[in-house]
């Protein structure tokens, strides 16, 4: 583990191989990476960051993470999405964006990388906000997703909320609480979209200080609680940021979950 756990967020990766909108919005764009090496086709992997859904994040920190998921063989899309901060985003346009985002992927990839990327709807990886962004995007659009890997997802809104994660972020998403709008929440949160209608795997770290654990947790036990099959790994030497970055020692099992999620298929 990096003496800073937050070094991934600055650290320099290769660029993408380009950049293609599917909005008209400066940020309704996706960076794809075509996948290294000579394999069959594998599916799309779109990656959503987090931030808590705040403008001063974007799809750059999550750079060395795409560039190493491509060095393995993996076609890498990732989506930018308005955050709060900036017009439009918030509710419910960062919502509406991921939808949009991640319907559009299939065309865009295959125009894109032809014969590099295998036919149907992509594989999510989400992180933090974007694991929110990711379980909210299957549950909503399930013949989109071919399945979602949720890492340190904020998973539970009303929790987040009462937590006051990040000084206000989820209030900042949704406008304010639940008990002002109990629909925005009724929508947007996954804990009250279970089960999930995709196979699910989540990784939270126990030193996690950003997201707690305990967010995960709770999700995961209303969705079983619903008949849903979710797998959760919960990783006792993990922090938040240790799942994003190629160099950590949390790594591998990022990598391998994939491969699991990829081979369920």
């Amino acid at each position: 583990m990096p003496a800073d756990p937050r070094a991934v967020l600055t650290r320099p990766a290769p660029p993408p191989d380009l950049t293609v909108a599917y909005g008209d919005h400066p940020d309704q764009v996706v960076d794809l990476r075509g996948p290294a090496g000579d394999g069959p086709p594998r599916p799309l992997l779109a990656i959503l960051h987090g931030g808590f859904w705040r403008t001063e994040y974007d799809r750059t920190h999550t750079g060395p993470m795409a560039a190493a998921l491509a060095g393995l063989g993996w076609p890498v899309a990732q989506l930018e999405y308005r955050r709060t901060g900036q017009p439009g985003g918030g509710w419910p346009g960062t919502l509406t964006d991921a939808l949009a985002g991640v319907r559009a992927l299939p065309g865009l990839a295959a125009s894109a990388l032809p014969g590099r990327v295998a036919p149907g709807p992509p594989l999510l990886l989400g992180h933090s906000a974007g694991g929110h962004l990711a379980l909210f995007v299957a549950a909503h659009a399930p013949d989109g997703v071919r399945g979602v890997l949720a890492l340190a997802p904020v998973a539970d809104l009303a929790e987040a909320y009462r937590l006051d994660l990040d000084s206000g972020a989820v209030a900042a998403l949704l406008g304010g609480g639940p008990t002002a709008h109990p629909e925005r929440y009724a929508v947007a949160d996954p804990r009250s979209l279970v089960p999930p209608p995709v196979r699910t795997v989540i990784l939270h770290g126990l030193r996690d200080e950003q997201v707690p654990i305990a967010l995960s947790r709770r999700y995961v036990a209303a969705a079983r609680a619903a008949g849903g099959e979710v797998t959760f790994g919960e990783m006792p030497e993990c922090e938040h940021f240790g799942l994003i970055d190629p160099e950590s020692t949390a790594w591998p099992q990022v990598r391998d979950a994939l491969q699991s999620l990829h081979k369920d298929h």
